[in-house]
């Protein structure tokens, strides 16, 4: 891994109005890291991250983590709505799945490790509130996706990551509605999620059993909440419960 950083101030950036407790991690989404970082630093676009990682490793630096980056947009979590007010911004080189989604390299999770690590000790954020992108806005975006190893920054203590609950049987999906549709939205809701527990499974929830999978279950991602996703959900909350 290179221990390369090139500082590249972002102008996208204003004040925080509270104490920084929660890192969330995107991918670019772009076709390369070069056309990543001049959006990222467009003051037109509107957009920033605290740091960018490209696929080698190498370390960009674009706004200060006192400073509040732009990189969560409508989001929420644990009904927090200012999530770039609370966070520190990662962004991943990566096409996502737009231009090719794939893997991120050994060389750029070294490094993302590596910054995390030095994130939390700085600022005394728990494990239970480093994020992906999808977790704080699913109903808008799936990054950084299925390919993302969270497991292995659970294993880091850097995120994370249930032993599967005991299951309920059966499968929930869209148009369901029922007692076991409230247990699931309940759930969810407890780790963070935002989500109403009416019942009802309709495209809000099919979106956070979707955001769900992409970082617990991303061996199959569909929104259908099976035997595996529903232990899952219930291992992740579970964990809540002692927090």
């Amino acid at each position: 891994v290179t221990d390369k950083t090139i500082d590249r101030p972002s102008p996208n950036f204003d004040t925080r109005s509270g104490p920084v407790d929660m890192i969330v991690l995107h991918y670019t989404g772009m076709k390369d890291c070069a056309a990543a970082l001049d959006r990222l630093c467009d003051p037109t676009a509107k957009v920033s991250a605290h740091y960018l990682i490209d696929e080698d490793g190498t370390l960009y630096t674009l706004v200060e983590e006192s400073m509040r980056a732009w990189h969560a947009g409508v989001a929420c979590w644990h009904g927090q709505t200012d999530i770039n007010g609370c966070s520190i911004g990662i962004e991943l080189v990566n096409p996502g799945h737009e231009f090719g989604y794939r893997a991120f390299p050994e060389s750029q999770m070294l490094r993302l490790e590596q910054l995390c690590h030095d994130i939390v000790q700085r600022h005394d954020i728990s494990a239970a509130r480093v994020l992906g992108h999808a977790d704080v806005a699913p109903m808008r975006k799936q990054d950084p996706g299925e390919l993302f190893d969270w497991r292995r920054l659970a294993a880091a203590g850097l995120a994370l990551w249930p032993d599967a609950g005991q299951a309920r049987s059966g499968a929930l999906r869209i148009g369901d509605a029922n007692q076991v549709v409230v247990a699931l939205q309940t759930a969810l809701g407890s780790v963070g999620y935002r989500i109403a527990p009416d019942g009802a499974f309709g495209t809000e929830t099919e979106a956070v059993v979707t955001a769900f999978q992409r970082h617990y279950r991303p061996g199959a991602v569909d929104g259908v909440a099976d035997t595996e996703t529903l232990a899952m959900v219930d291992g992740l909350a579970s964990l809540f419960v002692d927090l």
